[in-house]
């Protein structure tokens, strides 16, 4: 069969080839708890939780779960928890005790199932870890997490051990940013990188002076995500799908009490400044433009060029976003998928975003022709398949945290 000339060049832009020494993504995974509730259950169930009888707060909820966009959500929380610990849903209870006893060995579960999964995706054995990146908002306690995960996952003793804390929503970024260094300086390692949430901390009876309480009711849900980081996969052996061009970190001075949440003796309380999209709208553009040029891609480079996989706040967020850099439509719809089916996870939900953004850019790839061409047959115009993309997430700081991705 005779080949058109170019086809070469074109199949073999298909297959890219990864960056000697550059970080790669492996495989991921992603777990969460059994207790899925759809949004439009989630007002009636809440109000009843927490024995609230203000309709206007109910009205307000009514209102919030809506322009939320998310459709459902898993949570650790449940009858039986609420039946054990009745406290959790009385006002002023000093409960963090309680919260934690749920919370600590809940976060392991889901963060061991998810780390399993993308385990299992990779390929090698468990044995083959080098290094553990873990990171957590959701547990507190000494030995933390990350051992209690090495030793669930059958991890080797020696293994590299990184435990993140409290970073909130941009903490799988930074987990990626970290997990790039060391894949990078640390030749032949493999790098498990897993994020557990629960909301279990912040639940919570509504109160009108407390009025974030509301927005995470309608808004955060709970699970757990993990990925594979390794530079030079092995030829037969492991596969990557995302290359890890460039990280940079970066924070707004004077805002950091945008954001604010406190752990007390009730769990842990936020508040959340109405101007937060405002300051990432305000901020975006230069950060971007900045991560692409450090990166090595020249100005010359349109924002539209890209693929994105955006960390879904909220929707708010993502508007003000999309229309600041004049994104097309389309371009954030993995960011809203992700919201709709999981809610805000905090730091795992940049892992479920980047699991749809692989599944986007593997239809992509499958519509345009490959590399033969049969005789007689004219070229169909085809979908363009982007090779670069920007992975971003914001929280308290206000912190961004961007990596500049290479679709393989």
């Amino acid at each position: 069969m005779s080949q058109k000339n170019g086809d070469h060049h074109r199949s073999t832009a298909l297959r890219r080839v990864p960056t000697p020494g550059k970080a790669t993504l492996l495989a991921i995974g992603k777990a969460f708890p059994s207790q899925l509730i759809p949004q439009e259950c989630l007002v009636e169930g809440y109000i009843r939780d927490t024995k609230c009888d203000d309709p206007a707060i109910k009205e307000k909820l009514e209102r919030l779960c809506k322009t939320t966009t998310v459709k459902r959500r898993f949570t650790v929380l449940s009858r039986e928890i609420l039946d054990k610990y009745p406290e959790l849903a009385t006002e002023c209870s000093p409960t963090i005790r309680q919260r934690l006893e749920i919370a600590n060995p809940a976060v392991v579960d889901m963060a061991a199932d998810a780390s399993l999964a993308c385990i299992n995706e990779w390929g090698r054995p468990a044995s083959d870890i080098t290094h553990l990146v873990y990171v957590s908002s959701s547990e507190i306690r000494l030995p933390g997490g990350d051992l209690h995960l090495a030793t669930r996952l059958g991890l080797r003793s020696d293994v590299g051990r990184v435990m993140l804390y409290f970073l909130g929503c941009y903490g799988g970024v930074t987990g990626l940013r970290v997990a790039k260094d060391i894949a990078e300086n640390n030749p032949g390692s493999r790098v498990l990188l897993a994020t557990s949430e629960t909301t279990i901390l912040g639940f919570r009876p509504p109160s009108k002076a407390r009025p974030y309480d509301l927005v995470g009711a309608a808004l955060f849900g709970d699970g757990a995500a993990a990925v594979v980081v390794g530079a030079d996969p092995v030829e037969g052996k492991e596969e990557g799908f995302m290359e890890l061009s460039y990280a940079v970190q970066e924070f707004l001075p004077g805002t950091h009490g945008v954001i604010d949440g406190r752990l007390s003796e009730e769990g842990i309380n936020f508040k959340l400044g109405r101007d937060l999209p405002e300051k990432i709208e305000g901020n975006i553009e230069e950060f971007c433009r900045k991560l692409m040029r450090n990166g090595g891609l020249g100005d010359g480079v349109g924002f539209n060029e890209l693929f994105w996989a955006v960390h879904p706040g909220g929707p708010a967020i993502l508007n003000r976003l999309e229309g600041k850099l004049g994104l097309e439509e389309g371009k954030l719809d993995c960011s809203r998928k992700a919201l709709m089916d999981y809610g805000n996870v905090s730091s795992n939900t940049i892992f479920y975003v980047m699991e749809y953004m692989r599944e986007e850019l593997m239809k992509k790839k499958k519509k345009r022709k490959g590399g033969e061409y049969k005789e007689g047959e004219e070229e169909e115009e085809e979908e363009e398949e982007e090779e670069w993309g920007l992975g971003l997430a914001f929280g308290p700081g206000i912190t961004f945290e961007g990596v500049l991705l290479r679709s393989l």
